[in-house]
């Protein structure tokens, strides 16, 4: 889920000439640079977790976006972590999704679907037969699940054997290729925010002893098994990955994390992905001390920036060269077409925390454009 602060753009027109100049994403054109963050809304239908019309028409909405990254969707039943969120796993998801990408493309938009495994932020109700969520050393995160039985106190995980690593590993895989099917433009690969393969990197979450766990090398093996499984999949100008190096949601952290996402950067590389799509800054939490330049510098594809920004503070991104697209989420929420409203210096509706998560059409399709 996510949680940023809600902010208004000030009724003052700005030339975005950045914001708003032609780029190639991968091996996609874009006319402008802005990019909807995956945003967690718990709005499938239910039995199955199933996409169905009303996501197709929030998708279609905001299509105006140079490109959308879909909420979270859960790549295997193991991997859900909150009530009344899509998956990718099984057919009629994957019908569910192809509502939504033909509502996108009708409207000339693109879309990337971000596949995601929750790791130990789940509960046992929330599992098949409920089993303990997985992770990579059984460690708990502070605070509660959100369950369809409400709100739940997380459970001491169980740690994933090295023998069950590979299915995880195929999971990712076969995601891929039901996103492919869903006939998503793309996938961006989910490490961040606490989840599981961000759990498996920051050495806050991994004390393993085999080759998954302690020196980076081993802690970024997973992420860059699961980086050749899918771009075997859909080629790397196709794929993009989320990180948050300094992120502490979902009780977060690491030792030195300039090393381990500099290394981590370079090792990616290899399979020539289309962006990094990084969280350089989670709502009011206190961060540490990165330098993301640096972190740009290393890494050969496209840098999307995300992180509470405004037009003016993206623009000013872009022209510093600190970045190469911006991503923006709670703006998008209430502002479906954020993009024409930017362009024009107009306010921004307010969003309504209240309907974020789960409920209808209310605070979901029916907030006005210009």
């Amino acid at each position: 889920m996510i949680f940023i602060p809600i902010t208004l753009i000030k009724d003052v027109t700005m030339n975005f000439k950045s914001l708003f100049s032609q780029a190639t994403l991968g091996d996609i054109p874009l006319s402008h640079r802005i990019v909807m963050a995956p945003l967690t809304r718990c709005r499938s239908s239910q039995p199955g977790d199933i996409p169905n019309d009303l996501n197709a028409d929030y998708y279609q909405q905001r299509s105006s976006a140079a490109l959308i990254v879909s909420e979270a969707t859960y790549i295997h039943p193991q991997g859900k972590g909150y009530a009344f969120t899509p998956g990718i796993h099984s057919q009629d998801q994957i019908q569910g999704w192809k509502k939504v990408t033909d509502a996108v493309h009708s409207q000339n938009g693109h879309i990337f679907m971000q596949l995601w495994h929750v790791g130990r932020v789940s509960h046992s109700a929330l599992q098949v037969d409920n089993q303990l969520p997985v992770a990579p050393s059984a460690i708990a995160v502070e605070g509660q699940a959100f369950t369809e039985q409400g709100m739940l106190d997380f459970e001491v995980p169980r740690a994933l054997e090295l023998s069950e690593i590979p299915s995880i590993v195929e999971q990712y895989r076969q995601a891929a290729i039901n996103a492919k099917q869903a006939e998503f433009d793309g996938i961006e690969i989910h490490a961040a925010n606490g989840y599981l393969l961000d759990q498996f990197l920051k050495d806050g979450t991994n004390k393993r002893g085999d080759i998954y766990g302690g020196s980076i090398e081993n802690r970024t093996r997973l992420v860059l098994e699961v980086a050749q499984a899918v771009t075997a999949v859909w080629g790397g100008s196709r794929v993009g990955i989320r990180i948050s190096p300094t992120g502490t949601f979902n009780s977060m952290s690491d030792s030195n994390p300039q090393a381990l996402f500099n290394y981590l950067v370079d090792k990616l590389n290899q399979f020539n992905l289309a962006y990094v799509h990084v969280v350089e800054r989670f709502g009011d939490a206190p961060t540490q001390e990165f330098d993301f330049f640096a972190l740009r510098q290393h890494f050969n594809g496209a840098y999307i920036a995300n992180g509470g920004y405004t037009g003016e503070s993206a623009e000013q991104s872009l022209n510093d060269k600190q970045s190469d697209f911006v991503a923006f989420g709670v703006p998008f929420i209430a502002n479906p077409d954020l993009p024409e409203r930017l362009k024009q210096g107009a306010i921004l509706n307010q969003a309504d925390p209240d309907t974020f998560y789960g409920g209808d059409a209310k605070g979901y399709t029916d907030y006005p454009s210009l």
